[in-house]
């Protein structure tokens, strides 16, 4: 079966096909980094993760992945300008908390993630690649792009070209502008001499919005790739732009595939920062969430393309999911082989493996069905779990299984997560707290060890004493 993608453009499932012969090149919008990215936000990125991680299986991973970090805009330079910082001093540490989130989350680094600010030179070609064909024009030293000019505006989020240029009496300069705003927008903004900008041949000022994504997308994948990604309200107006100016500028299709993830919500509303009704993943893992239940709700509990929304009651389920992997992980490790394979329940057990990984790849290969994939999955564990309650199955039998556990954790993303958390040192207090305990169970004063046990257990962390003495392991993620 071939992989299958919904493009926004086409309301269609679309195949996925390489325009060059075995290569794959995927861009997803990345940050805006003026401040900590929120779960709603990460819903898009793991979307995209699972994207890239499936692109890997079936194309023997000869993917490209390009994320974008735009840190130049309006909020940047507002920001920038009442700290007294330069970009870089004002984005460097919401970048850094993005690659923490990023890496807490087992998200797959891209092969590249382009920085706006250090591709002024290209945007600058784009504008006079634009202005050359009479689609951008300059009014007091700032550049338009001419939606006049581009007779399919519209033609992603479903609306009337006519209309929307109709609409299009005036300019707009804001990055950040509402449905109702079709007018031309700006693709480079002029700015004073004392104000953060770049000198350029066309004049000193900043790139708007829309302009970066074309030109780092074109430099780094070409000017058509295969894949471009994003949430629903990146379509208008950020792609329905970026679609318009670059398509203008060559001649030529800009993307292959549009794939836009929904909402987050809570309480029926979407999750955003201007509502204030939003976390972030720290706050999830503060109140005491493993990172692996928080990929799992984003990624698998509903299909990308439709709302999701979020509560504790969804999150304790998913932790609930990747336990029952866990357990299963751990009892397919612990199997006592039969020294002959070729019984009954090898048989089944091997039937039983076969008919979840044919499911999983067609659910896959169906637009990403994650959702349905680990539903396929769950029901043949259960049917594993009541052969293996008989009897032992052969060497290669439990071989299949670890192999098929691994082939789906490794498109879900939430075993190494466990494993990762697991394995976490104890922090200064924690360690302070274990070797008290081991004093006091010396001292055999056995109040102070029951004591110091519950205050370990409340950290995740089991405590058990042995004749070789005591032994901890964590079963619960670090919180804090």
């Amino acid at each position: 079966m071939t992989l299958q993608l919904h493009d926004t453009m086409s309301r269609e499932l679309v195949p996925v096909e390489p325009i060059e012969l075995g290569r794959v090149r995927l861009y997803t919008c990345g940050p805006t980094v003026w401040n900590r990215v929120h779960i709603g936000n990460f819903r898009t990125f793991i979307f995209e993760d699972v994207l890239r991680r499936w692109l890997d299986r079936r194309f023997a991973g000869k993917v490209t992945h390009v994320m974008n970090l735009t840190d130049v805009d309006d909020r940047i330079i507002k920001n920038a300008v009442a700290h007294g910082h330069s970009l870089d001093e004002e984005t460097a540490p919401w970048i850094t908390a993005f690659e923490e989130d990023r890496d807490t989350l087992g998200i797959r680094p891209a092969h590249h993630y382009p920085r706006a600010t250090r591709y002024i030179e290209q945007m600058v070609e784009l504008i006079e690649r634009l202005e050359r064909v009479g689609a951008a024009y300059r009014t007091d030293g700032s550049y338009y792009f001419h939606i006049a000019a581009f007779p399919a505006y519209g033609k992603l989020g479903g609306v009337s070209a006519e209309s929307l240029v109709a609409g299009a009496s005036g300019r707009i300069d804001a990055d950040d502008y509402t449905k109702e705003d079709v007018r031309d927008f700006a693709l480079w903004k002029a700015v004073g001499p004392d104000e953060i900008g770049w000198d350029t041949r066309i004049g000193r000022g900043h790139p708007g919005w829309h302009i970066e994504c074309s030109a780092m997308s074109m430099a780094l994948l070409g000017e058509s790739f295969e894949i471009h990604c994003g949430g629903v309200d990146n379509i208008f107006p950020h792609h329905e732009n970026e679609i318009a100016q670059s398509e203008a500028a060559t001649g030529k299709q800009f993307v292959r595939i549009w794939c836009h993830s929904q909402h987050l919500r809570v309480s029926g509303e979407k999750m955003a920062k201007r509502l204030g009704n939003f976390a972030t993943v720290g706050d999830v893992l503060e109140e005491g969430a493993s990172a692996a239940a928080l990929r799992y709700l984003l990624a698998a509990r509903t299909h990308y393309r439709k709302p999701l929304d979020y509560s504790d009651e969804l999150l304790a389920d998913s932790n609930v999911a990747v336990q029952r992997l866990v357990d299963f992980q751990a009892r397919v490790a612990a199997l006592r082989t039969a020294e002959e394979d070729g019984n009954e329940r090898d048989y089944a057990v091997l039937a039983s493996v076969r008919g979840m990984r044919i499911g999983f790849d067609e659910a896959m290969d169906d637009d990403l069905n994650l959702p349905e994939a680990m539903g396929i999955v769950f029901s043949g564990l259960r049917d594993v779990n009541r052969v293996l309650d008989t009897g032992p199955v052969s060497a290669e039998t439990q071989r299949s299984l670890q192999h098929l556990i691994n082939e789906v954790d490794d498109v879900l993303g939430v075993l190494a997560l466990v494993a990762r958390d697991a394995q976490a040192a104890p922090d200064a207090e924690e360690q302070r707290w274990l070797d008290e305990r081991a004093a006091a169970r010396a001292a055999r004063d056995f109040a102070q060890s029951d004591h110091l046990r519950v205050q370990l257990a409340s950290r995740g962390i089991e405590v058990e004493d042995t004749p070789q003495g005591q032994r901890w392991k964590r079963i619960s993620p670090r919180r804090g």
